[in-house]
């Protein structure tokens, strides 16, 4: 079925060729229509056939668009959304990707007074370590879950119309959406991705500093590799989604040093008993987030 008529994926890198590839497997869209600051992208998702147009004028690329996707950096998306709102009617649903939604609603905020009604913000939960147009994948979004903003920053409605449709895009790729607010986004996110992507980048940068005298990494095995992970991700890409969720990034840390205080206070005081029952107690609680996961993704299945 199809649910828009021409989507725009404004950057078509990763996420947005991936939900382009996605869309147009699924039938949920008619034409795809891309666009990029540069040309060697647009004609690289041409010819592998994440896109069926390349547009490099913002203005052209717009033209007739029931369906905008943001797919820019984070720091970029905000002025892309606010170009993007001026130049499309308010029946043109303007979404996006981007991991941080307070920066682009502050941007937006300040550019209309509030968020208009056709901006439905959006997140993908999902993501890969490798980035630009040719890693896209067109089951990237399969069993992750779509956070969905419901409210603009005043508290009112988003147009339901819309954001039906928005999120019908994404059912339609295989994903799960889920409705919340700007904050509860960004402190959610501030905990289960940028906290852990934080914390990633800065073992393996200790690691990296006593690697020249003691050669760690020809003694570490696959359970540190599992660990780290996640600082093989771009790192212009994380420098932005850090800094643009940097209060709650810092919440964040400020629990995390306070549980790291606690356990070292344990170990200073050689009490095993208290840190066993700690591990115990997160080992019950990993083991029921893991149970959890492959539940959900089992269900989505049916």
């Amino acid at each position: 079925m199809i649910i828009f008529e021409r989507l725009v994926i404004l950057g078509v890198g990763l996420m947005g060729g991936s939900l382009a590839l996605a869309a147009k497997q699924a039938g949920a869209v008619k034409t795809v229509v891309g666009w990029s600051r540069t040309d060697a992208t647009l004609q690289a998702a041409l010819a592998s056939g994440v896109i069926d147009e390349a547009q490099s004028d913002l203005s052209l690329a717009l033209a007739a668009a029931d369906c905008v996707v943001v797919a820019t950096p984070t720091i970029l998306a905000e002025s892309v959304m606010q170009q993007a709102l001026e130049q499309v009617p308010a029946t043109t649903a303007v979404t996006d990707v981007a991991s941080v939604k307070g920066n682009i609603a502050k941007s937006l905020t300040q550019a209309f007074g509030s968020i208009p009604t056709n901006a439905i913000l959006g997140h993908p939960i999902a993501g890969s370590e490798r980035s630009g147009v040719a890693a896209a994948q067109a089951d990237l979004y399969q069993h992750h879950r779509v956070i969905l903003i419901n409210q603009t920053s005043n508290g009112q409605a988003t147009d339901a119309r819309l954001l039906s449709k928005v999120g019908q895009l994404w059912q339609a790729v295989g994903a799960h959406v889920s409705e919340m607010s700007i904050a509860d986004h960004d402190r959610i996110l501030a905990l289960t991705s940028h906290l852990p992507h934080f914390l990633a980048y800065a073992i393996v940068a200790q690691l990296t500093a006593e690697d020249e005298s003691l050669d760690v990494f020809n003694f570490a095995a696959g359970g540190l590799r599992d660990f780290t992970r996640i600082a093989s991700s771009e790192p212009r890409m994380w420098r932005e989604i850090l800094l643009a969720n940097k209060s709650e990034l810092n919440h964040a840390l400020d629990g995390f040093e306070r549980h790291v205080s606690h356990l070292r206070s344990l170990l200073a005081a050689d009490d095993g008993q208290g840190l066993e029952d700690i591990f115990t107690d997160v080992r019950r609680s990993r083991n029921d987030f893991v149970a959890s996961l492959a539940a959900r993704i089992d269900q989505d299945k049916l």
